[in-house]
């Protein structure tokens, strides 16, 4: 047998090894080879403080009821609020910043419109009338301005 095959039955019967069920050929080339059997030695040292920790008995908490189903509930209404939070807009500070520029703006608006009179010179129903031309090519807006101060002028 080459050396290459005896460590070959090292890799293939480890696991065995470990659960203590490895064949006699095992045994015989540990005994053979030094650096084999120091490799097996520390998956042994290994081996062994895994079942020591998984023999051990941990004090875990009582979780309160509905514990799992919050903490779900929680992450996946995170992740939808990421997902269209971060493409349809840059945050909840930034929509109170716009409304309330909105609201100052509506406010300057107002005031300008209330303590300015409209320049209603021209518009009413004599200069209205005056102004319509039947012989000119105009359009419908002058017809239907005519109609409406005849309307609202007539008297019954």
């Amino acid at each position: 047998m080459s050396r290459r095959m005896d460590h070959g039955i090292i890799e293939e019967e480890l696991e065995s090894h470990l659960e203590g069920k490895a064949s006699r050929a095992f045994y015989e080339h540990l005994s053979a080879c030094a650096e084999c059997a120091a490799t097996v030695a520390s998956f042994d040292d290994v081996s062994l403080a895994v079942r020591s920790m998984k023999a051990e008995t941990f004090d875990v908490p009582e979780v309160p009821l509905g514990f799992y189903n919050r903490v779900a509930a929680g992450i996946i209404e995170n992740r939808r609020a990421d997902r269209w939070g971060s493409i349809f807009s840059p945050g909840e500070a930034f929509f109170r910043r716009i409304a309330f520029a909105s609201l100052l703006l509506l406010a300057g608006l107002g005031a300008i419109l209330a303590t300015h009179p409209s320049d209603d010179s021209g518009r009413d129903a004599a200069a209205i009338i005056a102004q319509h031309d039947p012989t000119s090519a105009h359009g419908e807006s002058a017809d239907r301005d005519r109609l409406l101060v005849t309307l609202t002028s007539y008297d019954q």
